[in-house]
């Protein structure tokens, strides 16, 4: 669900911004359907890398959205993110050794400090339009983090919820990016 650019200049910068964020509404339903369908019964081979790769993916969007967003203000909430993701796909993978409960509480603890950035970030950035659904999104990664973490007690822990929380985000991106298209065409 993560990463804006904490920078509200609009300029050419938006059109960039909103091409990310339909490419990351596509990313986030194909992989929580994938998820959905190769995880009921455990994490496996395909779960493990899917689990990953979302953070992974996270990072990549950092850095695509930081090469767009030079020139328009200190982009210092992408780099945060980056390593906050970096740390996440690192921690993700080894967490994965240990079952989807370990998943479930690493993937949590990413899910609180990243909201609070996206939360911060889109802050920032209100003005430049859009950026309600992306500040709605941070802190409901807040919430949803904290679920995950206590959820990885359960009898019989899944990563249904993540997958849910990716399409949640993956709508978030959507809105956003509807939205930053009619503030361009309105400015």
């Amino acid at each position: 669900m993560v990463t804006t650019v904490d920078s509200p200049a609009v300029g050419g910068f938006a059109p960039a911004l909103r091409r990310l964020y339909f490419v990351r509404f596509a990313f986030a339903i194909v992989w929580a359907a994938l998820v959905f369908l190769t995880t009921k019964s455990g994490l496996g081979a395909v779960g493990i890398v899917l689990v990953v790769l979302y953070p992974l993916f996270d990072v990549g969007a950092a850095v695509v959205d930081a090469r767009s967003a030079k020139g328009t203000g200190s982009v210092r909430g992408l780099y945060v993110n980056m390593a906050i993701s970096l740390l996440a796909t690192i921690g993700v993978g080894v967490a994965a050794a240990s079952g989807i409960p370990a998943v479930l509480r690493v993937w949590g603890a990413w899910a609180i400090v990243a909201g609070l950035v996206q939360l911060i970030v889109a802050i920032v950035r209100r003005k430049m339009g859009g950026q309600w659904p992306m500040i709605l999104s941070g802190g409901i990664s807040v919430l949803a983090g904290g679920n995950f973490i206590i959820s990885a007690a359960a009898a019989d822990p899944s990563l249904s919820a993540v997958a849910g929380y990716a399409v949640l985000g993956g709508i978030f991106f959507l809105v956003s990016a509807i939205r930053l298209g009619s503030a361009a065409k309105a400015g």
